[in-house]
């Protein structure tokens, strides 16, 4: 089983009153966090990142963890995870997107040395990696005037589209996030050339019913913005070594400002983007922040620009509710980690 493990901090058996395991889990990559916690509050001193699909299931990357801490003679039995897919109303199971395995609650009790577990939507898990954001871990996208304890919208591109909206709690003195599939919500075509997308990509993915945000705003909705304009630009290079592959999302991003098809996918995909958190922004009054997060705006956080404001400000009857709105980009790629740990330090 191979992984990428990480050091933050020194520490020994004595550092911290108490530890616990984190958990990041989505169909590409699985990431573990060990926290030492004081006070409620967590530090995260190692992680390990594995490939998800070439896990049998998340117990051997949690057994292999555990194991790994044995080494500091300390013994783990309570975890926080977030993962990317539905939550039961139980919460007890998550069945992940793009996975052949879950995230089962009972069946990694029976599995592992872990006793309490903590399961939480991928999107539920950044909200609470919110509460541990400093200024370093974000870039301005658009400045407004931040109202203290207003609600704060968190959306994101990735394997998919996530949204969740965080309220202030003066009990916990932190942002609590509500669950949500709001990056399922159906995208509205504003012109005729978005109609040709939409029916589009229907066709490409043999979608019967309407298409929701996720099919143009993830790594897959670039492949389908890509493939839909693709015939309208000459080959190049760049676009045969795309067709080839089976990870177009990657080399679109990768050569974004080098190749024409590329450089128009961009272009649509931040116009989408801008409308997204418009709409989420006034749905919800965030006059917190909205906040993008995903492994897509981190490493492309340049492409929050002019246009994406301009989309973000269309907006006629709202315009006062998006003016007052301020936006950041999430910089922090382990913000889902950090959230799982800052949960599981408050309520395990």
């Amino acid at each position: 089983m191979q992984y990428v493990k990480k050091e933050y901090k020194r520490f020994n058996k004595t550092s911290y009153r108490s530890f616990i395991l984190g958990g990041d889990i989505g169909g590409t990559n699985t990431n573990l966090g060990i926290f030492g916690v004081k006070n409620k509050s967590p530090t995260l001193l190692l992680s390990f990142h594995f490939k998800s699909k070439e896990l049998k299931g998340l117990h051997e990357a949690i057994n292999m963890v555990l194991k790994y801490m044995q080494g500091y003679r300390i013994s783990i039995t309570k975890a926080s995870i977030g993962a990317a897919g539905v939550l039961s109303t139980k919460k007890e199971l998550i069945t992940v997107t793009n996975l052949k395995w879950h995230v089962n609650k009972k069946s990694l009790i029976k599995k592992t040395k872990l006793k309490k577990i903590i399961l939480l939507n991928d999107f539920e898990a950044i909200g609470y990696g919110v509460n541990t954001l400093s200024k370093k871990d974000v870039k301005i996208v658009k400045k407004a005037k931040k109202i203290p304890k207003a609600p704060i919208v968190v959306i994101g591109a990735g394997t998919g589209f996530g949204k969740t909206t965080l309220f202030y709690n003066d009990q916990h003195k932190s942002y609590i996030p509500m669950p949500s599939e709001g990056g399922h919500i159906d995208f509205a075509p504003k012109n005729k050339d978005e109609l040709g997308l939409a029916n589009f990509i229907k066709k490409y993915r043999r979608i019967k019913q309407s298409i929701s945000y996720q099919q143009v705003l993830s790594g897959s909705g670039l492949e389908n913005i890509y493939v839909y304009l693709r015939k309208r630009f000459n080959k190049t290079k760049y676009t045969k070594e795309i067709d080839k592959s089976a990870n177009k999302a990657m080399l679109i991003s990768k050569y974004r400002k080098v190749d024409r098809t590329c450089k128009a996918v961009f272009e649509i995909f931040k116009k989408f983007y801008g409308t997204a958190a418009k709409d989420y922004a006034v749905d919800a009054l965030s006059y917190g922040g909205i906040y993008i997060s995903g492994g897509i705006a981190a490493k492309n956080n340049d492409i929050f620009d002019k246009t994406f404001i301009k989309n973000f400000y269309d907006s006629p009857q709202m315009k006062e509710v998006v003016l007052k709105t301020p936006v950041y980009v999430i910089l922090d790629y382990n913000i889902g980690l950090l959230g799982a740990g800052f949960a599981g330090a408050r309520f395990l």
